[in-house]
């Protein structure tokens, strides 16, 4: 569906007979508001259900529904831009391990870390990271699948350059019964410490 189409599903179309000048200022301004929070939205907001998609658990993968993992309880979901990359293995994922005492401490049931690879290699990288045992689970979205849901894709030109395809911003949300309480988007003015663990423990 288009904007336009959308606009018209939302605010469908009233007969000009029936409408004051009044009437249709104010239909206009509706209209207007709507357009311009669809173009300054660039990404999933605090508020926002988790979307219904599905990721990959191992290998062979296992499809694991993010909505139904996340339903009921308190999680913390961050994303990057891939497995094995230096800042994601040297810093970012160590941060939520080191922090797993005070995040439990906070009500955090479980981690779940999306990258933009198959099941396969975040078992590797999870495994090397030491994450096996511990409250951090890695899933893997090879097809992007959720990256486009929450509308986090990263495909600016050095990333095509460097990885031939797009990822996944660097992201870390809050998520208690399947809607997102706080998140951080890394790039701009947001530090990549910004989706570190000890700035979402500050969230909770």
């Amino acid at each position: 569906r288009t904007l336009l189409e959308s606009t018209q599903y939302l605010f469908p179309p009233l007969s000009f007979r029936h409408q004051t000048p009044k009437m249709l200022a104010r239909r206009f301004a509706q209209q207007t508001s709507f357009l311009a929070a669809r173009q300054a939205r660039s990404f999933a907001a605090v508020g926002d259900k988790i979307p219904s998609v599905s990721v990959d658990l191992g290998f062979p993968p296992q499809k694991v529904n993010v909505a139904e993992r996340t339903a009921g309880r308190k999680t913390i979901m961050i994303g990057l831009p891939g497995a094995y990359t230096p800042v994601c293995s040297e810093k970012m994922v160590p941060s939520y391990i080191a922090k797993q005492a005070e995040l439990k401490a906070k009500g955090v049931e479980e981690v779940l870390v999306i990258s933009v690879n198959d099941g396969a290699v975040m078992k590797a990288w999870g495994k090397d990271q030491g994450g096996d045992g511990t409250m951090v689970t890695f899933l893997g979205d090879p097809k992007s699948e959720l990256t486009k849901a929450l509308d986090l894709v990263f495909d600016a030109p050095p990333i095509l350059e460097i990885f031939g395809h797009s990822r996944c911003k660097r992201f870390a949300m809050v998520i208690e019964d399947g809607k997102i309480k706080a998140m951080n988007v890394a790039g701009g003015d947001i530090p990549d410490e910004a989706t570190f663990a000890e700035a979402m423990l500050e969230e909770l």
